[in-house]
């Protein structure tokens, strides 16, 4: 599948549902091969969407046919990563001269992985980051997403593990220079 079938445009909120669905079966199906049963349920906690995202115009929806196939987007704000039931979460804004953007919630439905939507929103988002000045992104990876991050010039700069869902994930911070 090439990219010219695929259609980008920003989230509303009424794409709501449809994101959370797309979301559960994504956290449900491509972390097995990485995940336990706990760690994915404890996943649910310390994944998802922040509807700050798109209140703040910053998270894009991929389209094939009419279908959304993947979501992910990027901030200006504090909070590395996490949804709305996430606790620990900061609506501070970043500087641009120092800090690095956030590249959030990113999400391919597992009929469609491997066909370049994971791509076509890191692009999206690095060049929306730069068109505010950020130097630099930074996110945070599931073990799923790591090799499509580093495929796109992500370096590691630490190995973490969240237990706020109860049972421990293991992450993987990274940053790229824009």
């Amino acid at each position: 599948m090439s990219n010219i079938a695929l259609h980008h445009r920003l989230a509303r909120l009424e794409d709501l549902g449809a994101l959370r669905s797309l979301m559960d079966a994504a956290i449900s199906e491509l972390q097995k091969p990485f995940l336990d049963d706990r760690q994915i349920a404890s996943s649910r906690t310390i994944m998802g969407l922040d509807t700050q995202l798109i209140e703040d115009g910053t998270y894009f929806v991929v389209e094939l046919d009419g279908q959304l196939v993947g979501c992910g987007g990027w901030s200006r704000r504090a909070t590395l990563y996490g949804g709305d039931q996430s606790p620990g979460r900061s609506a501070v804004l970043l500087d641009p001269k120092i800090d690095a953007a956030r590249v959030r919630a990113m999400y391919t439905h597992p009929d469609h992985v491997r066909t370049g939507i994971g791509r076509l929103i890191l692009g999206l988002c690095e060049a929306a980051a730069r068109s505010e000045s950020f130097r630099t992104v930074e996110l945070m990876a599931t073990m799923a997403g790591e090799p499509l991050y580093r495929a796109c010039g992500f370096e590691a700069i630490e190995s973490v593990e969240d237990e706020r869902g109860g049972t421990a994930v293991p992450l993987l911070r990274m940053c790229k220079a824009l």
